[in-house]
Formats: C-alpha cells, structure tokens, sequence
C-alpha cells in the first residue's frame, strides 16, 4: 500500500525540483555578479537592480494566474455552451472569435489596449486572456465532441438531468483533452507576459526589456532564466495533473 503513494510523490519531484531552482535563483541573483560579469565584461553595472526579483516574480505569477484563470472559465464556459442543442448555431462563431485574438500579435493587442486601458498591468492581463483563449476553446470543443453519443443516451436514460450528464459523465471523460489546452495556454502566456514590460507591467519581462534598450545581455539572461524556469515549473506541474489519475 505504501508503493503506490512513494510512486506518487516521486512524481512531483520534477516540478518541486523546478521551482526549488526558481526560487533560489531568485533568491540568488544578486549575488552572481562575477558569473554575469563574465558575459558583459565591459558594462558598469550587470546585475538588474530596479526590483528586487522575487517581485518580479511575484508580480509576473499574478498576471498570468489572472490572465489564464478568466480564459479558463470564459473558454471552457464558452465551448460547453456551444456543444449544447441550444447553442449549437453559435459553434462557428466561437471558435472563429478564439481564432481572432491569436490572429493579432500580442505587441498589436498591447497597442490597441493601452489608449482604452492606460499603461500598467490591465492591457497586458487583456492580451494574455485574448492570447490563451484558442488553445482552451479548441481542446474543450474536441474533446466533448469525440465523446461516445451512446454514453449520453445511456446516462438519460438512466435518469439523469442535461446537467448530470454533463457534470458526471462528459467533464470527467473531456477533463484530459481540457488540461492539455490550459497546459499550453498558460506556459505560452508565461512567455508572453514579459511584452508587459514595455507598457509599464512589472515583471520578469523588466530586465529584459532593459537589457535590450541598454545593450546589455547579462540583464536579458537574468530575465530570460527566470522566465523559463517558471515555465518548466508549470508546465511539468501540468504534466503531473493529467497523469495523475493513472497513478
């Protein structure tokens, strides 16, 4: 009984493996100066100091986590409404809106969120929502179309409301297909997000953005790693979710 659960916990390993490296990179950074001086030997200064990185880090979780959360609930909402016989006629529409906002680059959406929205963190949360939206819609309305009508017809006819079906029977054979889509729109907004920087977001996308307007590389590498070390703490994260049933 005990092999199963130390299995288990060997799993998620990986991703607390990740974040443990995250955290302490974070933690470290500042005190890297000769590794970095190794990469701009030159430049005065090559540790971004404007924010402290746990901020940044922070900071640059919270937009994502807000940014995917509402794709979650308008994508999946949006692609349960139209796979029922009262939505069925607005199936098209949905999926071509999806399509739309990853039609546009997100520097594009900034340009266009900043004159309504202002500068600052709401233009970037709309660009990653509109951004994360298609990978969410496209799984959830494939996964509950390739479900089994016959598995339906059997759950109404054993009694059970639209409702049931679709909580008790449809959600739990989709849920994979689902996590896979909020998989990826999550770990591309991850990456996404530092184009929050140039519209005054702070993030991990900060020293990035400064690195570039300075020339300094080093800058860009602390903002760079961070960033794709929170994306392999996901993404694995994720990974582990959409195994988890079999293990």
């Amino acid at each position: 009984m005990k092999q199963p659960g130390r299995l288990s916990l060997n799993t998620w390993l990986v991703p607390l493996g990740w974040l443990g490296l995250l955290l302490v990179l974070a933690a470290t950074m500042p005190y890297l100066e000769s590794l970095f001086r190794v990469i701009e030997p030159d430049m005065r200064e090559v540790i971004y100091r404007r924010a402290g990185f746990f901020t940044l880090l922070a900071q640059h979780v919270m937009v994502v986590a807000i940014a995917s959360l509402l794709a979650v609930i308008l994508g999946v909402g949006a692609a349960i409404a139209v796979t029922r016989p009262a939505g069925r006629d607005f199936l098209p529409l949905v999926s071509q809106l999806a399509s739309i906002g990853q039609t546009f680059p997100p520097v594009a959406v900034l340009a266009l969120a900043v004159p309504a929205l202002g500068f600052g963190t709401l233009p970037i949360i709309v660009a990653l929502l509109l951004y994360g939206l298609l990978p969410i819609v496209r799984n959830t309305l494939a996964a509950i179309d390739d479900i089994d009508p016959g598995l339906r017809e059997s759950a109404l006819g054993m009694g059970m409301t639209a409702g049931q079906v679709l909580r008790q029977v449809e959600l739990p054979l989709a849920a994979p297909v689902i996590l896979a889509g909020i998989r990826t729109s999550v770990t591309i907004n991850i990456a996404t997000a530092a184009l929050g920087a140039t519209i005054g977001a702070s993030n991990l996308g900060d020293p990035i953005i400064a690195g570039i307007v300075n020339s300094n590389t080093a800058y860009i590498v602390q903002g760079a790693l961070l960033i794709g070390l929170l994306a392999l703490t996901v993404d694995s994260a994720f990974e582990r979710l959409a195994s988890a049933p079999s293990t």
